[in-house]
């Protein structure tokens, strides 16, 4: 089965310096989504996480040596799906962003950990567990 994904929008943002994953980060930047898009933003509002999908545009290409990784806060392997790095079969990454402000087709995000220009595959709400259980 092949599958084909186009970005919906691009990461921009100033920052050089990012953390290694969004749950340490701060750091700000703006999901600018494609004109075709923009109406999709309807409902979502500043102060709401959302869960963004990303590529790893930069990445190295996977190989399956890769599939035990050492990750560089941890003294032991693991997994590459109990990881979160960026060396993946299929490279795409997660992060949950808080909304600081929501225009006509973009988003102005805090807790970023990706790079100026990396493609956006698509946003979701955040729900945590307990609005789900109620």
């Amino acid at each position: 089965m092949q599958i084909s994904l186009s970005p919906i929008g691009y990461l921009r943002t100033e920052e050089t310096e990012l953390p290694r994953h969004w749950s340490v980060s701060e750091r700000r930047g703006r999901i600018e989504l494609e004109a075709q898009y923009a109406a999709g933003l309807q409902g979502i509002e500043a102060g709401q996480e959302i869960v963004a999908l990303f590529a790893f545009h930069r990445s190295e290409p996977f190989s399956p040596e890769r599939l035990i990784q050492r990750p560089p806060h941890s003294d032991h392997e693991r997994g590459v799906f109990a990881t979160c790095s960026p060396r993946r079969p299929n490279p795409i990454g997660l992060s949950v962003l808080r909304v600081l402000e929501v225009g006509e087709a973009a988003l102005e995000v805090a807790r970023i950990d990706m790079a100026d220009g990396t493609p956006i595959l698509d946003i979701k709400p955040h729900i945590a567990a307990a609005a789900v259980d109620a």
